[in-house]
């Protein structure tokens, strides 16, 4: 039994592939002291169109440093549906003295190809892994499976990869017979943790016999993450399979465990819902990342994609509205509750200004007023509409949603049902159209609106969390693609945001 850590390259996808240098010494100088006999230290990647960091190169220079650091053997990993065989060595040469096992981010679907890929790779003198991704899809999948014979030659591990954390131990004993009823060659798992089977499930991996388990401090991994490197050592050194020097194990977990206190990786509901269902772990992350995806959406998505269903009532479009010369944009923000009298009493002396929400947190404040109310709901905000505004009377009121399809579905109160429309298309911007500002802007836009102000976007002060710097990034840009447009933007409360012309409510009445 050989156990590999790959916490620099599975955890890569929280940091962009990058590590400080103090958390990179402190992991090689701790592990040197681990019974773990090999470290994958990243990728080896062709240029791609985005920032990701040095571990997702992993760079010569870089290379030499980590083996001038351990005493452990190291591995990168290729994706495989990114590079052609006539590529490989170009690719690898930097590696030749440095790396020791190569292995293969593989789709099922393109075994085929990545034979070729392996096989370029073995001519260059390396160990091959096939880290065959999927793994709870793969019943059934005959063309993947009749192929295996075709990599005795070549594969020093062939890999069971539980890409969305769905399996269980008994499918885990179910694949590992199938694989060696196809081919007789060493064998790996690598577990995700949705559904906390990834220590169970590894530990039944090696009661059947495979030769290589996976793991990453903390379970630093894409999406839910994996089996924790501690978790694995302590459960087999209770077990009187290996020698254990805690002193280092607790450094090397002590320097990632602040790492997780900022990212925040590990299982919750939407991943368990997506491991149970083999759904992609990729789009669940991105969706737990974003501020105004709620939990209960990402559920009803995901429960959704499981059964076939489509998560989308398509809404009649918008009709056209009649003009407004002035709109009121309400947010979230407190400044609307500090300046709720001049306000009102603005708002009754222009009966015809339009108010446009933004956020439902505010919505009752102007409920009797005889204004023409739009709410815009995205996300979860028609939930929230409906638990924070009990309607005595919608006569004056309309819900407008983001165009059809929706990523997180359609939901509006019961009373706005027969009020309710979607956009046909949100086409003053080619970015963040999911956003709410997109969907308050485009309705702007809709009833001609010249002059638009805006209160309750008060921006933050002091430290921003991720979330709160995306949301402040993207309005800003919103803002100033308005500006641009010849339709500036003006607050009548504090505001943050530098895009957005200062005004006070108090001189307007």
């Amino acid at each position: 039994m050989k156990i590999l850590d790959c916490t620099l390259r599975d955890g890569g996808y929280y940091t962009q592939w990058d590590f400080s240098e103090e958390l990179v010494k402190s992991y090689f100088s701790a592990f040197n002291k681990l019974p773990v006999d090999y470290l994958e230290i990243g990728y080896r990647s062709k240029p791609m169109k985005e920032y990701l960091g040095q571990f997702y190169y992993c760079p010569t220079y870089v290379m030499e440093q980590v083996y001038d650091l351990t005493q452990k053997k190291l591995v990168v990993i290729l994706n495989e549906k990114d590079v052609k065989a006539n590529e490989v060595e170009l690719l690898l040469a930097p590696c030749v003295g440095l790396i020791q096992i190569v292995r293969l981010a593989i789709d099922p679907k393109n075994f085929e190809r990545a034979i070729g890929l392996a096989e370029a790779i073995k001519k260059m003198g390396f160990e091959v892994g096939f880290n065959v991704m999927y793994m709870s899809k793969w019943k059934g999948q005959t063309d993947f499976l009749n192929l295996l014979p075709n990599i005795k030659e070549l594969a020093d591990y062939f890999y069971m990869v539980d890409s969305y954390g769905g399996v269980y131990p008994e499918d885990v004993k179910e694949i590992y017979s199938l694989v060696k009823e196809k081919v007789d060659v060493k064998m790996g798992f690598h577990g995700h943790n949705n559904l906390e089977l990834a220590l169970i499930n590894t530990l039944t991996a090696l009661e059947c016999g495979v030769d290589m388990v996976d793991a990453t401090v903390t379970g630093m991994g894409r999406g839910a993450g994996n089996l924790k490197t501690e978790l694995l050592l302590t459960s087999l050194n209770s077990q009187n399979k290996i020698d254990l020097d805690y002193n280092a194990l607790s450094k090397v977990v002590s320097g990632f465990s602040k790492l997780q206190a900022t990212h925040k990786w590990g299982t919750n509901l939407p991943y368990m819902v997506s491991g149970a269902n083999s759904l992609p772990q990729k789009e669940v992350m991105e969706w737990v990342g974003k501020r105004y995806y709620s939990l209960n959406s990402i559920i009803r998505t995901l429960s959704n994609q499981s059964k076939g269903l489509l998560d989308n009532q398509e809404l009649p479009n918008l009709p056209k509205l009649a003009s407004s010369n002035m709109v009121m944009v309400v947010g979230g923000g407190d400044s609307v509750q500090a300046h709720t009298p001049a306000l009102i009493q603005f708002l009754k002396a222009n009966p015809h200004l339009a108010i446009i929400h933004s956020s439902s947190k505010n919505a009752k404040t102007f409920e009797k007023l005889s204004n023409r109310q739009f709410h815009c709901l995205a996300g979860n905000e028609g939930y929230r509409l409906e638990e924070n505004f009990d309607f005595a009377d919608v006569s004056n009121r309309m819900a407008i949603l983001p165009p059809y399809p929706r990523t997180m579905g359609t939901y509006v109160p019961n009373l706005m049902k027969e009020k309710s429309y979607q956009l046909p298309a949100i086409d003053f911007t080619e970015k963040e159209t999911e956003s709410i500002t997109a969907v308050v802007l485009q309705v702007v836009k809709e009833l001609d609106a010249k002059t638009i102000y805006i209160v309750g976007y008060d921006g933050y002060h002091g430290e921003f969390n991720a979330q709160q710097i995306e949301l402040f990034t993207e309005n800003e840009s919103l803002f100033l693609e308005m500006k641009e447009k010849g339709l500036p933007l003006c607050s009548l409360t504090p505001t943050a945001y530098q895009n957005l012309n200062a005004q006070s409510i108090y001189e307007l009445i």
